[in-house]
């Protein structure tokens, strides 16, 4: 398994491919109990098609042109049943591949793994385990490197900038590692930080690391209810562990939330084990780096500030706004 699947995920979709694959033998099973109970003539093509597997078994066991010849002659009997098997079966009125298990997956026959290589069944079922948990709910399916326009960006070297920035978060999405460090992306609203951050977030996942996207609101109410047992509506009374333990973690909208001394501690808190731990971290804000030194504390803002991330500003034109006005 890859480590960065999340454990969990990946304990439970294991299990259930295990569920499937017996359910696929079990369902053989009954079609053939249900075909022999209509056909006799089928049953004993059963018995004498599993008596021509043995009789392959011990033939090549043997070595030289006696037991090459026996073999072929197995053999050739062997599909001679097959194919009266399935034509008995067609006269019936079934596929000749009514009695093989119905697996879902023809590669990997329900397991999950063809050999030792992990099938792409398993890895999509663990990709979209992970964007259910990720936070990021209907973003995912609408936001992603893809869709993001530079045409909005109208000035040179605005448009220069964020033609800068889509490839650094570009880079840092397929290169993603807990080497990988942290970034501040800084600017006004609608300006593409949520976009990109989301479509990082994507294929960051999509790679089998185990990513979190939250709001700070969300965040600091997580940390009330798990300290003070109520807080607002937006927690949910989950774990706050999850904010120091995911691979990659993704703050957006940090300023939007009251600040205060608990929320303060609350986000050294997580920046400095992240940090400590070498557990990247992405931090989206509408505030400036004035604005952030003046709001938070100096532990905070020494964080943000001394080298522990790396700053990204988007500048231009709210492109909502210009997005409605095309309407």
């Amino acid at each position: 398994m890859k480590m960065g699947y999340n454990h969990e995920n990946y304990r439970r979709i294991r299990a259930a491919y295990q569920t499937k694959y017996l359910k696929a033998y079990a369902e053989a099973d009954r079609r053939m109990a249900e075909l022999h109970a209509k056909s006799p003539e089928l049953a004993t093509l059963d018995r004498r098609l599993a008596a021509t597997g043995a009789e392959i078994a011990l033939a090549a066991i043997g070595t030289g042109k006696e037991h090459a010849e026996k073999l072929a002659a197995v053999r050739e009997k062997n599909l001679a049943l097959q194919a009266e098997r399935a034509a008995l079966l067609a006269d019936l009125g079934y596929p000749a591949d009514y009695t093989l298990p119905p697996f879902e997956c023809q590669k990997c026959h329900d397991s999950g793994y063809i050999g030792t290589k992990m099938c792409e069944c398993l890895r999509r079922e663990l990709v979209l385990a992970a964007f259910e948990n990720s936070g990021l709910g209907k973003l995912m399916a609408t936001q992603s490197f893809e869709g993001f326009d530079l045409k909005y960006y109208t000035g040179e070297t605005e448009r220069a900038q964020m033609a800068r920035n889509l490839e650094i978060l570009k880079d840092y999405a397929e290169t993603f590692s807990p080497a990988s460090g942290n970034l501040l992306l800084c600017g006004a609203t609608g300006l593409g930080k949520t976009h990109l951050s989301t479509a990082v977030a994507r294929r960051v996942i999509e790679r089998g690391f185990d990513v979190y996207y939250t709001g700070a609101i969300r965040m600091f109410a997580d940390f009330e209810v798990a300290r003070f047992g109520s807080g607002t509506a937006a927690g949910d009374a989950s774990d706050p562990a999850r904010y120091t333990e995911c691979d990659l973690l993704i703050i957006d909208d940090l300023g939007t939330e009251v600040t205060n001394q608990f929320t303060n501690s609350c986000l050294y808190m997580v920046l400095d084990t992240r940090i400590n731990l070498r557990r990247p971290t992405i931090i989206n804000t509408n505030l400036t780096g004035k604005e952030i030194k003046a709001r938070y504390s100096d532990r905070i803002a020494s964080r943000l500030f001394s080298g522990d991330f790396h700053p990204l500003l988007f500048s231009g034109t709210d492109i909502r706004r210009q997005k409605l006005s095309e309407k």
